[in-house]
């Protein structure tokens, strides 16, 4: 979705955006950003407060940065490490018990660098059930990273991912399938 034609002139969002941006700015520094680690439940509620999709018994930990909580959609037991980024310009679903881990930057963001005002535009980043998100991670626009995935640490992902691999790199790619033990 492209959201401004120039980026050089206008704003990208429209004003109830960047009000609601700002807001939320305000709530996270002073009712999120220092909340005790164990508060799962009270920053879950926040997030709902400011339109997202918070399933049960998610883990999202304070040093989690969200740019808009409204552009969230996260499944049931998911996780989110303290210095993760959520750069939710655009739609972020996160799966059923994923792991995003600490220093992982998911972005929806963009500007097309061939058109002369260099135009944001966003797209939608799914990241499926059971997908662990190791360290570090960079997580492109409109990627789909399929159920069960594992993306090595500090890898730099631009294109889907398929299930059940464990992938790396930068780029990165699909090393081997990642087989779970019976517990």
């Amino acid at each position: 979705m492209q959201t401004s034609n120039d980026s050089y002139k206008e704003a990208s969002f429209p004003l109830s955006n960047r009000i609601l941006r700002v807001l939320w700015g305000i709530v996270y520094q002073i009712f999120f950003r220092y909340s005790p680690r164990p508060f799962h439940g009270y920053r879950a509620f926040i997030l709902r407060c400011f339109g997202a999709t918070v399933g049960k018994g998610t883990h999202v930990y304070p040093g989690v940065k969200i740019w808009a909580p409204w552009m969230l959609e996260l499944g049931d037991e998911c996780g989110i490490a303290s210095g993760a980024e959520l750069y939710s310009q655009g739609k972020i679903t996160i799966g059923y018990r994923a792991i995003i881990s600490q220093g992982t930057y998911v972005c929806t963001g963009t500007h097309d660098y061939t058109k002369r005002g260099h135009p944001l535009y966003t797209k939608p980043i799914v990241i499926g059930d059971k997908v662990w998100l190791a360290a570090y991670c960079f997580i492109h626009p409109g990627v789909t990273i399929g159920q069960g995935a594992v993306i090595g640490a500090r890898s730099v992902v631009t294109k889907d991912m398929p299930a059940w691999m464990v992938c790396a790199g930068h780029p990165c790619k699909p090393l081997k399938e990642r087989v779970m033990e019976n517990e």
